[in-house]
């Protein structure tokens, strides 16, 4: 019976952004390609989430799922990067620590252009499969390590697919980290009891592209422009009545890169852009940093 389902309890804490905004905007891109699974790189299996389920036989290498993820890093990467420019925003790229170690002049240009680069695992997996809290670490040193080599930042921050191990907070807490996204439970960040270091920066599984890879989500680029909306204009109606609010918008390389759904990524990007100082789009680190020094 631990977990905590009270939360603030509709007493949130007065605070206001850097900015003045009581809205923050969190922009995150996962920069994964190369790093799921596949029988051709030597893993167990092949994913098989993709632009359709895979329909290779469980052990075969699968190219065509190889190629689908491959456009992420040689394309959809250039195209987004650049909106990013363009709108003048700043983002979060969660690594996975193989693809980094594979495309390492890519990650080095995503830190070149301002963007912070935070922790994703070493492979696109859950955290939650790791058999061991010693290889679970083995596989979190070489994540941190790629990115550092390539980016010269040592990730403060950590996101996984699925869910977290029950070792990954203290192995987190134990290497540094600011903050962990394995949270999608409030609005707001919160400190972690058992890990007073850590800060939960909760994260957002709706607002995210990979609803475009579900048969429940979207479908068309407007789809998840509207939703993304939608949920601007309720936080946004919550911080001017006083509520400190963080919107989560999630997009990946091989989704949002592709042509017919890039307008889903830069079509809000323009909105966050035209909203100005009513709302503070940062990166994950800089919020955990001012919500820390406002909460202390």
């Amino acid at each position: 019976m631990t977990r905590d389902l009270i939360g603030y309890g509709g007493a949130w804490p007065d605070i206001r952004w850097p900015n003045g905004a009581r809205l923050a905007v969190s922009v995150v891109v996962n920069f994964e390609e190369g790093a799921e699974q596949q029988v051709g790189d030597g893993d167990r299996q092949s994913e098989r989430m993709g632009e359709v389920m895979s329909v290779v036989a469980p052990g075969t290498r699968d190219m065509g799922q190889e190629q689908i993820f491959a456009y992420g890093l040689r394309a959809g990467l250039w195209r987004m990067l650049d909106a990013l420019d363009r709108h003048a925003l700043p983002a979060t790229f969660l690594m996975c620590g193989r693809a980094v170690a594979r495309a390492p002049t890519l990650a080095t240009e995503v830190a070149r252009r301002g963007h912070e680069a935070a922790a994703h695992g070493w492979l696109w997996r859950p955290h939650a499969d790791y058999a061991s809290a010693a290889e679970e670490a083995h596989d979190l040193d070489r994540c941190v390590e790629a990115i550092e080599a390539a980016t010269g930042q040592r990730p403060r921050g950590f996101f996984c697919r699925g869910s977290e191990s029950a070792w990954t907070r203290g192995l987190l807490a134990e290497r540094g980290f600011r903050w962990v996204s394995n949270a999608f439970d409030d609005d707001l960040p919160y400190r972690d009891p058992s890990h007073p270091a850590l800060l939960a920066l909760p994260y957002a599984l709706d607002s995210n592209d990979m609803k475009f890879f579900h048969p429940n989500g979207f479908v068309r680029a407007a789809e998840m422009v509207e939703y993304v909306g939608d949920a601007l204009d309720v936080l946004l109606a919550e911080a001017e009545a006083g509520r400190p609010r963080l919107l989560n918008i999630g997009y990946h390389l091989r989704i949002c890169g592709r042509p017919g759904r890039f307008p889903a990524f830069d079509r809000v990007l323009a909105r966050l852009a035209a909203l100005g100082d009513r709302v503070w789009v940062a990166r994950r680190d800089e919020i955990a940093e001012a919500w820390a020094a406002a909460t202390r």
